[in-house]
């Protein structure tokens, strides 16, 4: 709050200190020129803008003319230290009411030294409230200078400290998420393109970060898109979710196509410059957890498997016929693994099927009714494969085949089949058969890990066809 805001007795300064040819206490408002004595007085409506455009700073300000009377005093100033804008303007200095008397001589000479130094000053001084409490407060304060070029005056703006710090904390805070953060920090519009992107998120978007900047999300990710966008239209709507969400997608990138799992944190952006919170977009934090979501899978995954054998174990033992021991086995060993069971066993130089699952739904494993059938297999077969090699073959049909179910028809296997897993049956350093495990399209193929324990399946059905082998001789 300036002069203007006490009837314009008191001279003035503004900004750029032109007095407009009077004494150098005034500063140029609009309104009529002042004389040649410095005694014109400004206009109603200058006076008027300029206390409107002081007291609308965010920042406390005041002003001092060439003698250290201070000259202007906004409505933050006196947020900040408590005294009005009567009470403050036309004091000299901040001697006895905003300084302590033993600080007041040191504050006016580092005040008023602006006046003759180039640029701007920053220092930090202890200044007194009106109610009696001191508050540090960081000031930049310039000097002012009249039409002939002369020292006006000074204006000083200042802040509290701490809110200075947090000003430079967010700042600081913001530019290191954007470089030198360890996780992903991305910056979505309203319309759901990215406006900022940090290192990590450029990596692990597999893109420059111009060349991400302002592009639709579907130019990167082939999947999870869509989940992706829903998750920012939600934040924009509702606001941030309670937790982190973890988003599986597949990215397209130079080395082809990569599934990520991100676990990310979404935050709605509202300007702070207004009264009612204008979205300005979606502030996104993601990290990869990949590694650790498929170590996870894998980990629930085995503990599964393991129990699975091990309620096998216990449920063949009860069975008095070995082969009902090797069809239960298969039972328990099909529960998420795969879609389809065959059992085929060595009889001369051929292979017989002997056990398998429903070729058209869901079922258990049972022995062939009717009694064993020879396998039509031709040469390459991969049944016939791995008794050749004496190990566990993998293949998959060819993806976006015309005729998906002619690759698995071919093969003597149940239409819906597009991998199989195909296992050697060996007890007693002898080859006893084939186990082919088989899932249908909407799986994912048979990996190294899903060998190992096929590899452990075959290994107990192979013991307890061959225990069923040895009875009959004897019987």
């Amino acid at each position: 709050m300036g002069a203007s805001r006490s009837s314009g007795t008191t001279d003035e300064i503004g900004p750029d200190g032109d007095s407009g040819g009077g004494s150098p206490g005034r500063s140029a408002v609009p309104g009529p020129r002042v004389g040649e004595d410095g005694l014109g007085e400004p206009s109603a409506a200058g006076s008027e803008l300029l206390a409107a455009l002081l007291d609308g700073m965010d920042a406390a300000l005041c002003a001092f003319d060439a003698d250290g009377t201070v000259t202007h005093w906004n409505r933050e100033a006196e947020r900040v230290l408590g005294w009005s804008a009567e009470e403050a303007v036309g004091r000299s200095g901040f001697a006895g009411w905003a300084v302590r008397r033993a600080d007041a001589e040191e504050v006016r000479a580092r005040l008023m030294s602006a006046m003759d130094a180039p640029g701007r000053q920053v220092h930090e001084f202890a200044l007194l409230r009106k109610d009696g409490g001191r508050v540090l407060v960081r000031t930049q304060s310039a000097g002012v200078r009249g039409a002939d070029g002369k020292p006006a005056g000074v204006y000083c703006a200042f802040s509290e400290v701490h809110a200075q710090i947090d000003l430079e904390r967010a700042i600081a805070l913001s530019e290191a998420l954007m470089e030198d953060a360890s996780w992903g920090v991305v910056l979505v519009d309203v319309d759901l393109r990215p406006t900022v992107v940090n290192t990590y998120a450029s990596r692990a978007l597999g893109g420059s970060r111009s060349r991400l900047l302002g592009r639709p999300l579907g130019e990167v990710v082939v999947q999870g898109v869509e989940e992706l966008e829903a998750a920012l239209q939600h934040v924009l709507a509702e606001g941030a979710p309670t937790a982190p969400a973890e988003l599986w997608v597949t990215l397209r990138t130079a080395e082809g196509e990569r599934r990520r799992c991100w676990r990310s944190g979404l935050l709605r952006l509202a300007s702070p410059l207004t009264e009612e919170p204008v979205p300005l977009g979606v502030g996104w934090l993601f990290r990869d957890v990949t590694a650790a979501k498929l170590a996870e899978q894998e980990a629930d995954r085995l503990r599964f498997r393991t129990s699975q054998l091990h309620r096998a174990a216990r449920t063949a033992s009860e069975c008095e016929d070995p082969m009902e021991a090797a069809t239960s086995l298969l039972d328990f060993a099909l529960a998420g693994f795969a879609d389809h069971v065959l059992v085929d066993l060595v009889a001369g130089e051929r292979l017989v099927r002997t056990a398998a699952t429903p070729s058209d739904a869901p079922g258990p494993c049972l022995p062939v009714s009717g009694g064993a059938i020879p396998a039509r297999y031709a040469p390459g077969h991969p049944a016939l494969q791995a008794v050749e090699r004496t190990g566990t073959v993998r293949t998959s049909g060819p993806a976006g085949a015309a005729d998906p179910a002619g690759w698995a028809v071919e093969r003597r296997w149940p239409r819906d089949a597009a991998h199989a897993l195909c296992a050697v049956l060996r007890s007693r350093g002898r080859t006893l058969g084939v186990l082919t495990f088989l899932r249908s399209a909407n799986r994912a193929a048979f990996e190294r890990t899903d060998t190992a324990y096929a590899e452990t399946v075959a290994a107990r059905v192979a013991g307890a066809v061959d225990l069923a082998r040895a009875t009959a001789g004897e019987r």
